[in-house]
């Protein structure tokens, strides 16, 4: 077993080559937000990850094994309801409402400008669906928002110490809209 320490936020400082050659392992949420979990890389190997506490890992990280090789992360797709305003007559001041209401129950959920993402929950469904946002199963990366505190690196990449960096969402989309009740739509 190949035992990993160290973690690279999105790779940064190495070179694209490196990070085109090195072995990938996909990891859901689950597994992400661990500090200790075992995996095996797209080479077969098997991995012991030992990160410091309270460290997730986030899709685009790199993890550097005691041998110097690199591991690249990908989140992997996985099931998420996404929210996204009613289109005919939602506004994205229902999506903030709808986050504050998440928040308040310390739900892990993505923020994104036009839609939003948490890990299935028929209960916080239906009270999505009565604020009149369309709430959709899907198959799909999910990177909830890090910590408010330190520098945890947020969705959009920007940590608090000012490291950016693109990122790319394969958007898998499989849409089976409900809405809620007075939503004025055929059910």
């Amino acid at each position: 077993m190949l035992p990993l320490h160290k973690l690279i936020p999105q790779g940064k400082g190495l070179a694209r080559v490196l990070l085109q050659r090195a072995a990938t392992i996909e990891l859901d949420w689950d597994l992400r937000q661990k500090s200790r979990f075992a995996a095996t890389d797209s080479q077969g190997r098997a991995l012991a990850i030992f990160l410091p506490r309270g460290q997730a890992v986030r899709g685009g990280d790199v993890l550097v094994a005691e041998d110097g090789s690199l591991v690249r992360v990908i989140a992997a797709p996985q099931k998420v309801l996404h929210i996204t305003t009613c289109p005919t007559h939602g506004t994205p001041f229902d999506l903030m409402r709808a986050a504050y209401h998440l928040g308040n129950r310390h739900v892990p959920i993505e923020l994104q400008p036009d839609h939003l993402k948490i890990e299935p929950d028929h209960v916080l469904a239906d009270m999505l669906r009565s604020m009149h946002l369309t709430v959709a199963e899907a198959e799909m990366p999910f990177e909830p928002e890090g910590g408010a505190y330190g520098g945890h690196v947020t969705n959009d990449g920007h940590s608090h110490h000012g490291h950016g960096h693109a990122h790319s969402h394969g958007h898998g989309h499989s849409h089976d809209h409900v809405h809620g009740p007075g939503c004025n739509h055929d059910h």
